[in-house]
């Protein structure tokens, strides 16, 4: 019997860590092949690849962003393989399978719930007696009749075989993001996430996880992360890991974590921020709204207060990357209330900021108690919301084209002191920003066409040109977005987004002036000792309108014309900016 366990990944670096459970479950008495693809691999070449594995048994592990993909790979291979057994299992069929059961007839089997030891007895029964009545946590069709198996009783996750250690994984795991589970469930029960339906955490092997980290690294994993809902739960538990982790990592490897940030102890962070390479870790932050009803209504216990101290302190330490998550149409968040939100936590200055909108998903209370708030939402995954009884379509219209902009212009770190600029001297607050521009770009259709770097500039400063509230600012703005622009390219430029470029004599001016007085420049740029050849070939000149040196010390502008000087080491590949120059 070949038995095939597969799934569509959402992006080509993703691993999925389910269908290798399984895998390591079913050994050694059954060996589980592995076939991964991506939902945008075209459905035709994701059938036919598997049609000539010529499998026996097909399970595929299924959730939100994938599920509709997957269905459409079915039901072609139902058609063209009318003897193949097809198992469905993940969080997306496991909470309302008699649904899934009506609507695909080509499916025999559905796991609920965790599939290592339901998937392995279910393949015992397939090959011998075919009790299915006797395999907890299954549901299927026996002549037009659904059956409902009991659930399993949770798992010993101690005795479970390792997922990280298969052959044919090993000369992929430096080029794919490594996913790794050291607990299941989650002491919370916020009501729009599945985690809520599971009761109680539990915890696998410390030590074998250790091993299986050890095991990752030596063999060239670059990035790994933690899948725990609530990593730091437990302090003694983090912080034993964290220890871990910083005494034994490989250069170049980064971790991430999901933190829950009010329950973040100060101590804990103080050790990271003093004992922590930089860019070891990376943590993952879920706020979603600092609306106190609404995390009420959601049962979300959050302590806004403390969530941001331990956000403050760790970017002070400036040692971790943060990622902060919002969802956007919570119960009882209007549009007002979310612009609130989301100017609270972009207060914090997260290194990323993802702003989401709420899926209402399958088993959750809060799609169970959809109506009393008057949710309309997608009949089909995401099943994202479509309104409620207090936020329009129109809203979640406007919304969407803030998480637009904001994605490419902040969390792309591709111009931050022009950003820091105008959402902190010419906008009334960052939200009103994004959104004035967000607005802005899809009315100039830019939403539906491609961009390189230099168009995000330009976009930028039409818009800006546009809009009468910066015309007293715009001058100061186009000099930072000129420094933005120069200090993250890698190389010299041979064209710029601006018109005003100095001229040659300007330019041979300058350079004469910098050769006979370097230390105007400071020690940094005296110990490159760039030549007149280095100048000419590796260096520009640009003029700004206010003082770079004061604005990098004060934050604050003095207007007057000034140039800079931007090196590109051909060596590095890293750009250098140098105090302005004074015209």
């Amino acid at each position: 019997m070949k038995i095939i366990a597969s799934t569509l990944n959402a992006k080509y670096i993703h691993t999925n860590l389910a269908i290798r459970y399984l895998k390591a479950a079913a050994a050694p008495e059954y060996n589980i092949e592995l076939a991964e693809y991506t939902i945008k691999d075209p459905v035709m070449n994701i059938v036919s690849d598997l049609f000539t594995k010529k499998p026996d048994v097909l399970g595929f592990s299924c959730y939100i962003w994938n599920i509709e993909e997957t269905i459409r790979v079915i039901q072609m291979l139902k058609k063209i393989m009318p003897e193949l057994t097809i198992v469905l299992g993940g969080p997306e069929v496991s909470y309302d399978t008699t649904y899934w059961l009506k609507r695909l007839p080509e499916v025999d089997f559905i796991v609920m719930g965790e599939g290592e030891e339901t998937f392995k007895q279910l393949l015992n029964e397939i090959q011998g007696k075919k009790d299915f009545k006797q395999v907890h946590g299954i549901g299927y069709m026996e002549n037009g009749k659904m059956i409902i198996n009991p659930i399993r009783n949770k798992i010993d996750l101690r005795e479970l075989p390792s997922p990280y250690r298969f052959e044919e994984d090993l000369p992929h795991l430096s080029k794919r993001v490594i996913y790794i589970e050291t607990s299941r469930g989650c002491p919370f029960n916020c009501q729009f996430c599945l985690s809520s339906i599971e009761v109680g955490v539990r915890y696998f092997n410390r030590e074998k996880i250790k091993e299986d980290i050890r095991f990752l690294m030596k063999h060239g994993a670059k990035t790994i992360k933690f899948v725990d809902r609530t990593f730091n739960i437990s302090r003694s538990y983090a912080m034993e890991m964290f220890q871990f982790l910083i005494d034994e990592h490989t250069p170049g490897t980064v971790f991430q974590f999901e933190i829950t940030g009010d329950i973040m102890r100060p101590e804990v962070i103080d050790f990271l921020n003093k004992n922590a390479p930089k860019g070891l870790f990376r943590f993952e932050i879920g706020v979603q709204s600092t609306n106190d009803l609404t995390n009420e209504l959601v049962k979300r216990r959050q302590n806004f207060e403390k969530l941001t101290r331990t956000v403050t302190m760790v970017k002070n330490g400036g040692k971790i990357d943060q990622h902060l998550d919002l969802i956007a149409g919570l119960p009882e968040e209007d549009y007002q209330s979310f612009r609130k939100t989301f100017n609270d936590v972009f207060a914090l200055r997260p290194e990323e900021l993802q702003l989401g909108f709420l899926k209402m998903l399958r088993g959750t209370g809060l799609r169970i108690r959809a109506k009393e708030h008057d949710y309309i939402y997608m009949d089909h995954a995401p099943y994202e919301i479509l309104g409620n009884n207090i936020l329009s379509f129109d809203d979640i219209v406007r919304i969407k084209q803030v998480e637009d902009v904001l994605e490419k212009y902040w969390n792309d770190h591709r111009m931050n002191e022009t950003i820091e600029y105008l959402v902190t001297n010419v906008f009334e607050t960052p939200f009103d920003f994004f959104q004035q521009f967000g607005t802005y770009w899809e009315e100039q259709g830019w939403s539906r066409i491609g961009h390189q770097l230099e168009d995000l500039f330009r976009r930028l400063l039409s818009f800006l040109k546009a809009n009468e509230e910066t015309s007293e600012h715009i001058e100061i703005i186009e000099g930072l977005m000129k420094y933005d622009y120069l200090l993250n390219q890698r190389y010299k430029p041979r064209k710029s987004w601006w018109e005003d470029r100095v001229n040659k004599d300007e330019r041979n001016t300058i350079f004469n002036d910098i050769n006979t007085n370097p230390q105007q420049l400071g020690e940094n740029y005296e110990h490159l000792q760039l030549t007149q050849k280095d100048l000419n070939k590796h260096t520009i000149i640009e003029k700004i309108p206010f003082n770079l040196h004061h604005y990098h010390t004060t934050k604050k502008i003095n207007r007057e014309d000034s140039y800079m000087l931007v090196y590109f080491d051909p060596k590095t590949g890293k750009s250098s900016i140098f105090s302005s120059i004074k015209k």
